[in-house]
């Protein structure tokens, strides 16, 4: 809970933050600054011999999933509400169900499948196309869900061969080059103050991470991934506190469905011979290059010692 409760906090200041910058520039400068403390995780890794990828063609997708999750992320949290964005994401388990068939050779039955349906109808509840105009807002928070779905799809299918190093930096160091690259054409002078924001939100990323490796370590994972739902009530507090945000009632009942959904698919693949690569079981929460990995080998190596 204090994990993820942390992981709102963040999306608060980047949602504050971005009154003022460009989604890039959040992402960029975030990533920049977590390098040092990605580095203390990897001089805890003495695993890690080398960097080189062992499937370099998968890394390099799930490279592309990270970077466009978090720059649609801050984007969506910039543009639209929290709680609203929040609800859109929460269909990430439900897109990692569908996902799972070509990548992993899962065989989804009948009753998750109405589970999926259930979660997406969900989803059009929260956009209500033809009711409200839908724009590039939106489309992130759906990328930002694409984007996560991908990515711990791509975990549970190499990350037992991967090193937790290689799947530290290579997002990062992408992260770093491709904002780098766009950072000229957006960039705007930091005063001291934001530059902390800036910061802040590497270091919360990088504490809530510890928090979940520790949650994991200690508790089940069927007890334990529930909890990220959590973020919707921390979304509703800090938007109606500080950005003067309510949920309408499209936003409340579409997330209770999608909540629903996802809650019965954790539940479901926790049963004995449900799943055998449990890939929403093992869904901690969207993943940004901010904080490395919040989808990774690193928590599911912690739960196993």
């Amino acid at each position: 809970m204090a994990g993820f409760a942390l992981f709102s906090i963040l999306d608060a200041i980047v949602k504050a933050l971005g009154d003022t910058y460009s989604s890039f520039q959040i992402v960029f400068f975030s990533a920049l600054l977590g390098f040092p403390l990605t580095a203390i995780v990897l001089i805890r890794d003495r695993a890690d011999s080398t960097l080189l990828p062992v499937h370099p063609w998968w890394m390099a997708l799930r490279t592309g999933a990270v970077t466009l999750t978090g720059v649609s992320a801050f984007y969506a949290f910039t543009v639209l509400p929290l709680a609203q964005t929040y609800a859109i994401i929460f269909a990430t388990p439900l897109l990692i169900t569908i996902l799972s068939i070509p990548v992993l050779g899962e065989v989804v039955h009948r009753r998750r499948w109405l589970a999926v349906t259930a979660g997406l109808v969900g989803v059009l509840v929260v956009l209500r196309p033809g009711g409200t105009e839908l724009g590039l807002g939106h489309l992130a928070a759906l990328g930002t869900a694409v984007g996560g779905a991908l990515n711990s799809i791509i975990i549970r299918k190499i990350g037992h061969e991967e090193k937790s190093g290689v799947l530290l930096l290579y997002p990062m160091v992408a992260t770093v080059i491709l904002m780098g690259c766009i950072l000229p054409f957006v960039y705007r002078p930091m005063p001291a103050s934001d530059l902390g924001g800036f910061t802040l939100i590497a270091v919360l990323g990088f504490l809530a991470t510890l928090s979940l490796i520790v949650a994991y370590r200690k508790g089940e994972a069927v007890v334990m991934a529930p909890m990220q739902y959590s973020q919707i009530l921390w979304a509703t507090a800090f938007g109606a506190m500080f950005f003067d945000e309510l949920p309408d009632r499209y936003t409340i009942v579409g997330a209770t469905i999608i909540i629903a959904s996802g809650l019965y698919l954790l539940f479901r693949e926790s049963r004995a011979g449900a799943s055998q690569h449990t890939p929403v079981l093992n869904t901690r929460s969207r993943s940004i290059p901010t904080s490395g990995l919040r989808i990774s080998t690193i928590l599911r190596r912690s739960s196993n010692r």
